[in-house]
């Protein structure tokens, strides 16, 4: 059964860094394109980041770019979002989600993992 889950979130203060994994089991993350999402309480989900599967182009959402980094780890089939300079508005919960066909449908989305910013 293929599945994703997410961990590495908690509670910091502004200014900190978080790094979250997104293990995969199940499917190999390498032959598909990662997206990293975020809910924050009464906001609509929002994409943050998302890694091609194809060429391992990247993208981030404006607000994040020059913060956070996505990556790949092939050997341990896990995707990582390292998280630097950290801002209250950064509070949410983060999902990390899989996309064979890398055209923005993803098949797979993890549970989710809280992560929130103290000032």
């Amino acid at each position: 059964q293929a599945q994703l889950a997410e961990s590495g979130g908690g509670l910091v203060q502004d200014g900190d860094s978080l790094r979250l994994s997104c293990a995969a089991s199940g499917f190999t993350l390498d032959y598909y394109a990662i997206g990293w999402f975020r809910q924050a309480p009464g906001k609509e989900r929002e994409g943050v980041s998302c890694k091609s599967g194809s060429d391992g182009s990247t993208y981030y959402a404006d607000s994040v770019k020059g913060r956070f980094t996505i990556s790949r780890d092939s050997a341990k089939n896990t995707v990582y979002l390292q998280m630097n300079s950290l801002k209250s508005e950064d509070t949410a919960v983060y999902y990390c989600a899989a996309d064979f066909g890398g055209d923005g449908s993803y098949e797979h989305w993890g549970q989710g993992t809280q992560v929130t910013v103290s000032n």
